[in-house]
């Protein structure tokens, strides 16, 4: 059976309640980091169909700053698979609740290792690419599999 990221795909929606926020009123970053690695780790459990671990979070863009009282829409899927290793991007929105209008906030991009039920690393399966979209993002994250794996050995 052949799995695309269209079907590893997880959507969570958050609220900014006074308690996510910092003296700006702002969502703090650590909150939306908590998310981010939720909605990760489903997209990549969705796809190995056993439990994951965080290795790494190679990346987060913080491109504007998500209010309180907006509502928060985190979009994941896997993007690369490895021997063990799943590589999954999130993407962030915020919608103002009284306006309707929606802005890109965030982005990421993270690492999760598959484990077995001794939480032993496991083989996971191998994601297919099927828009343009996705193959850019699968041949750019094997790139950066080759690179880290060659720089590693040396």
């Amino acid at each position: 059976m052949q799995i695309c990221p269209s079907d590893t795909e997880i959507n969570m929606t958050q609220l900014v309640l006074p308690n996510d926020t910092n003296q700006l009123e702002n969502l703090l970053g650590g909150r939306l980091l908590h998310w981010v690695d939720i909605v990760g780790a489903l997209a990549a459990k969705r796809f190995a169909r056993k439990e994951v671990a965080t290795v790494s979070i190679e990346s987060v863009d913080f491109r504007h700053p998500i209010r309180k009282g907006e509502m928060v829409m985190l979009n994941a899927r896997v993007i690369w698979s490895g021997r063990t290793s799943i590589k999954v991007k999130v993407q962030v929105k915020a919608e103002n609740m009284f306006t309707g209008s929606t802005i890109e906030t965030n982005a990421a991009t993270l690492t999760f290792v598959a484990m077995n039920e001794a939480g032993v690393p496991d083989s996971v399966p191998k994601i297919f690419p099927v828009t343009d979209e996705d193959r850019s993002l699968y041949d750019r994250a094997q790139a950066e599999y080759e690179s880290m794996k060659s720089n590693r050995l040396t």
